[in-house]
């Protein structure tokens, strides 16, 4: 295994991270503890996870995800595991996280809040990379990076990151810090894929220049990438059956996202691409996310565990210039096909 450093952290993990959002509800316990030994055997040894899950996000299994991992962890070495979590996002955001009676906030109080529960799940006296899960628009990146860092100075959180922001929010919140004296945002967790390139307008130069990684989620755009919902195909047990057939709002609106007209187009011609390569296109998929120099672990995750083993074929395939180009043409036919 080729292990990367996070940012300029003493972080060394590997090119795939596993994901664990849909422990606790798309994958039972038992099939949880199969897939987090298949990718320990495999020398995985970054795992990801958040207080608020497992997803779709509810007040009555939020931290459910981390309290599974928590378990699992008894069983290994803990210096052997790079633990990564987040703390909810501003309630002012996206979405109401169904913690903290949905008022959360990226201050003082629900940091550390947010912090002792998850220590508390994950049966652990400390972090190695606690995240932001999504900007907060309204307290002063001053007061957030403050309290983080007092996370990083009593021992609780080794290094920070963020994700789902912009190129201007990590600037910012990197230069408060700077000047400030305090921990850095070593890592951001965005959206990465053949089908969503937004990373490359300005954050692929930000992480570049200032020696941040990429933790891509969605490397396969939330299974499209797969082929499984092509010809107008919604295969039941997947994201975004559920989502169409019973979501809510945002999350049918997510889904029209991911599974359009210029995405399963895209994909049409990825599948014939990684048909010519003689490897599935879930293994080209995760290569091309794994492939870019500001990227340190690629996020995947999976319902059952046999279904790593196309992930883990990335770990053996070399993407060249001449794969690069020709997914480069389905771009500029297709370009920004989840908008």
């Amino acid at each position: 295994m080729n292990y990367r450093y996070v940012g300029k952290s003493g972080l060394r993990v590997s090119p795939i991270c596993l994901g664990t959002m849909g422990f606790g509800t798309w994958s039972d316990k038992r099939e949880a503890m199969k897939i987090l030994d298949a990718s320990y055997s495999m020398g995985i040894n970054f795992y990801d996870s958040a207080e608020i899950y497992p997803i779709p996000p509810t007040a009555e299994l939020a931290g459910l995800t981390e309290e599974i991992f928590g378990e699992w962890m008894q069983t290994k070495s803990r210096d052997s595991v790079i633990i990564a979590t987040k703390v909810a996002g501003a309630a002012s955001g996206w979405l109401v996280p169904p913690v903290r009676s949905g008022l959360t906030a990226i201050d003082r109080h629900h940091i550390e809040r947010g912090v002792e529960g998850s220590l508390k799940r994950l049966q652990t006296d400390y972090i190695d990379l606690y995240q932001v899960h999504w900007p907060d628009a309204v307290v002063p990146v001053e007061e957030s990076m403050a309290a983080l860092d007092r996370l990083v100075q009593a021992g609780k959180v080794r290094y920070l990151g963020t994700s789902n922001d912009n190129a201007y929010g990590l600037t910012k919140a990197n230069m408060v810090a700077k000047y400030e004296g305090l921990s850095r945002f070593e890592s951001i967790q965005n959206n990465f894929s053949l089908l969503n390139r937004r990373f490359f307008d300005e954050l692929a130069h930000v992480c570049s220049e200032e020696k941040i990684s990429l933790l891509p989620y969605s490397p396969l755009g939330g299974g499209v990438l797969s082929g499984k919902y092509q010809n107008n195909q919604l295969p039941k047990l997947t994201r975004f059956q559920e989502y169409i057939k019973e979501g809510n709002s945002r999350q049918q609106m997510m889904a029209r996202r991911f599974v359009n007209e210029d995405t399963l187009a895209s994909t049409a011609k990825y599948l014939e691409l990684a048909q010519e390569l003689g490897v599935s296109p879930i293994t080209l998929a995760t290569a091309w996310s794994m492939h870019w120099d500001f990227v340190a672990s690629t996020i995947v995750g999976v319902r059952k565990a046999e279904q790593l083993a196309d992930i883990f074929a990335a770990l053996e395939v070399q993407v060249d210039a001449e794969i690069i180009k020709k997914c480069d043409e389905v771009h500029k036919k297709y370009p920004y096909p989840m908008g």
